[in-house]
């Protein structure tokens, strides 16, 4: 959903970046919207906001995955199937794209490493404006898991 943007500057962009623009949001940006999609869009958000400023009035932060699932293929928006069910091809990102629409701090560490070797993410999320609570979790979480001479095969079998 696109509200309270530069739609007019993002479909310039989109239009100077052609095909390396991701096909669904350059289908986005593109498409007609009416007032009542717009204000529904600005409504929504403005729920959202509400929603999590009150959740976070009990709590300093909130951690969860970064994603649903682990790294996936290029050139795809999103698996079609996760833990056996099938689903939209956005459903990867539920973990993410909520706060970008309430304004929360949110970062994310490296956690571990799936079987195969690629890497997993941790959401740390803060009150809203609170970002130095989140900050000092990240480097606290990063002391205590330090990850920094640690990476994927699919990195140190190209840097061999």
């Amino acid at each position: 959903m696109i509200n309270e943007t530069d739609l007019v500057g993002m479909r310039r962009l989109a239009d100077e970046l052609g095909d390396r623009m991701t096909p669904h949001l350059a289908e986005v940006l593109r498409a007609e919207w009416t007032a009542e999609q717009f204000t529904n869009g600005v409504m929504t958000r403005k729920a959202i906001y509400n929603r999590m400023w009150r959740f976070m009035r009990t709590y300093d932060l909130l951690l969860t995955p970064t994603l649903a699932v682990p790294p996936f293929a290029l050139g795809i928006q999103g698996p079609t199937e996760i833990d056996g069910r099938e689903v939209d091809q956005f459903e990867w990102l539920h973990f993410t794209y909520p706060l970008n629409m309430t304004g929360q701090p949110a970062a994310t560490v490296p956690a571990g490493f799936t079987e195969d070797g690629l890497p997993v993410g941790l959401q740390i999320v803060g009150r809203h404006l609170d970002d130095p609570t989140v900050l000092r979790a990240c480097a606290a979480f990063e002391a205590a898991a330090p990850w920094a001479d640690r990476w994927p095969p699919v990195v140190t079998e190209l840097t061999g």
